[in-house]
This record gives structure tokens, sequence and C-alpha cells, in this order.
């Protein structure tokens, strides 16, 4: 068999070899046979050496177009073969993720219900409706002024380092807007749109980096402003004195204001309810539970807002959705908020056909 004979046979034998291997086991054993080190192209290679100069630069040349094809052969297999592995692996592990059809109308264990969240914020609403005041929103993702600057916390702020979070690529600007670290925004936006006096609530979601029994990177928030001529710190403590002995439904639910800080108000004040440390109780024993902050809004953010801290005074407050849920139906985790189990759901939501009452309790 001539030098061209033989070179073509071993084309040949290994592209049928290649395409008889039925798996990737079985390639790489074609492989080996013929590029490994002691394959069938790699010993005449070697033989180079024993061959005489004049012939050996037309031979090495035959072997060097011959490798480069056997390995583009190789090459094509081995595509070929992972492509029909995965094809397999996606038609054995093939799942179907449409939803079942829904019962209509639902009754029974698969009716409907409000989500806690959703139930506190109705609560929230009709309580705070009752004294006067209106439901204000905001988006989502707000300008770094509305979310820190406008409410008395410039850069580099001690206050930034519980709420720097999430950040999204910067504007025209070179300002990185940011996912809203509390719904105070919605009070900026409210007093720059307009005159007081002014009474509302902004309940909403916001971000934090937070995770854990209690915290989650979203949560919701509701805060409160009124702005109007003469407000004192009277008028707050009796807000939501009304408000917590009202949303907890207990009488005499004993609440403390304490001194605090926060860049928006002055002064600024914690509010504290009773409980018993022991029992989880609340309005009982001596124990005392942090709930919510709030105080007088601070003249530099009445101005940073266009209103007159002379002839204006005002009053803010803030406190978790989630947190105050927990206290009041008992539950120990925030997690199962977020996490679709059904089982949990039927079990905290309430009647979206009996909504909160003042008359009737919330």
């Amino acid at each position: 068999m001539s030098d061209t004979n033989d070179l073509a046979a071993l084309r040949d034998s290994t592209a049928q070899q290649l395409a008889a291997a039925a798996d990737l086991r079985a390639w790489d054993a074609v492989r080996v046979a013929v590029l490994g080190k002691s394959g069938s192209l790699t010993g005449l290679l070697k033989g180079l050496g024993a061959i005489a100069p004049e012939a050996r630069k037309e031979r090495g040349a035959s072997l060097n177009r011959l490798k480069g094809e056997l390995e583009g052969l190789v090459e094509a297999r081995r595509t070929a073969l992972e492509e029909a592995a995965l094809d397999a692996r996606l038609a054995a592990e093939r799942l179907d993720v449409t939803l079942s059809p829904r019962p209509f109308p639902p009754s029974g264990a698969e009716a409907g219900g409000i989500h806690p969240i959703s139930r506190t914020m109705e609560e929230i609403t009709a309580i705070f409706g009752a004294m006067g005041f209106a439901v204000a929103e905001g988006p989502d993702i707000e300008s770094d002024w509305l979310n820190f600057g406008a409410l008395n916390i410039p850069e580099h702020h001690p206050a930034r380092q519980d709420h720097d979070t999430f950040y999204l690529p910067a504007g025209a600007d070179g300002r990185r807007p940011v996912l809203r670290t509390h719904t105070s925004p919605v009070q900026a936006r409210t007093m720059l749109g307009q005159e007081p006096p002014i009474r509302i609530i902004a309940p909403g979601r916001t971000w934090r980096a937070d995770h854990d029994a209690t915290h989650s990177p979203m949560f919701h928030q509701v805060e409160g402003l009124v702005i109007d001529r003469g407000i004192t710190l009277g008028h707050l403590k009796g807000c939501l004195i009304d408000f917590l002995r009202a949303f907890f439904d207990i009488r005499d639910l004993p609440v403390r204001f304490r001194a605090s800080y926060f860049p928006f108000t002055e002064p600024s004040m914690e509010v504290d309810i009773g409980w018993s440390r022991k029992t989880g109780e609340l309005g009982k024993g001596s124990d005392w539970l942090e709930i919510l902050g709030s105080g007088m809004v601070h003249p530099k953010v009445l101005a940073n807002c266009g209103i007159d801290p002379r002839e204006w005074q005002g009053f803010a407050f803030g406190m978790g959705i989630e947190r105050i849920t927990m206290l009041k139906h008992g539950m120990p985790d925030l997690r199962p908020f977020y996490e679709s189990d059904l089982r949990w759901l039927r079990h905290w939501a309430s009647d979206p056909l009996s909504p909160p009452s003042l008359a009737e309790g919330v």
C-alpha cells in the first residue's frame, strides 16, 4: 500500500469509528486510539525520523494535513454527541410548569383570602382614615435627593450606613437612583407638590440589605405626616396612642415615648408598648417593646421641601408593617410572608368579604 493509500485508509477508518461511537466514552476511545500518545497517527509522526530526508518533507506535510482533518472529525463528533446527550436529558427531565385550572367559584379550602400584609394595610388605612388622614403613594425607585438629601441625610452622613442598599446605574446627572429605603420620599413629594395643611399616611414597599428571621431585603412600611400651624408633641402622642390601642385592640395598652435621634425629626422619639417578655403577651407585664419611630419634622426638611418652618410645624412617624402584623398575630418568623406556602397563607389569610371596620374592631 502506498503512503497516500495508508493515510486515506486511516482517515476513512477513523471516520467510520467516530460515526459508530454512540456516546462520549466510545468517542474518547476512538480519539485516544488515533491521536493519543500511542495512537496510530502519533506513531506515523514519530516514524518520520526514519524516512530519507528527501521524502520526509512531503510525508510530514501529508501527515500534518491528515492530523488537521482527523482533529476536525473528532471535534465535530464530540459536539454532535454532546448536543444529542443534552437533548436526551432535556426530554427526560421535562416538567409541565403550567398551572392547573382554578376552581370557579372558589369554595372550601381553595377559597381565596387577603394576605396578612394587605390586611394590615387595610386596618391601618381604616384607623388613620377615621382621623382624617389621606393615603399617598410614590415610586419604588427614587432619586438620591428625595430618599436622602431632602430628608436631611447628606452624603457621608452616618445615618446612611443603615440605609445604603440597592442602587441602580447612574442617570444623566451622574447620580445613581436607589430602591427606596423607607417611604419618607413620599412625604417629601407630598410637601413639594401640595400646600399645607397636610395629613397623610404613606404605606408601601421598601428595600434594605437585611435578611434574617425578623428582617427581609424587601419589606413594607407605613409612614405618617402632619403639617399645620400650631402642631405640638401632644398631637403626635395622642395620634399614636389612639392608633396603637385601636390596632392591637387593647383599650389600656401602655405606650411610652423615649428620646432618640433621627436626621429628619427634631426632637425625635422611639415609641414603646408594654408587654411581657416571659409570655410575649402585649399590654401585660412590666417590659417594654420598641414599636416605631417618630418626632417633630426637622425645620431643614420643611425648608428643603419649600415650606416655611417659621409658619408651619408638623410631626412624622414610621413603622414596619410586617413587624406590627407579627406582634398582633403572634407570628415568630418574618420569612414565611414571602414563601408562597399555601398552608401558611390559608391559615393567616383574612376573609376578603369582611373588610376592617372601626365599629366592629380591626
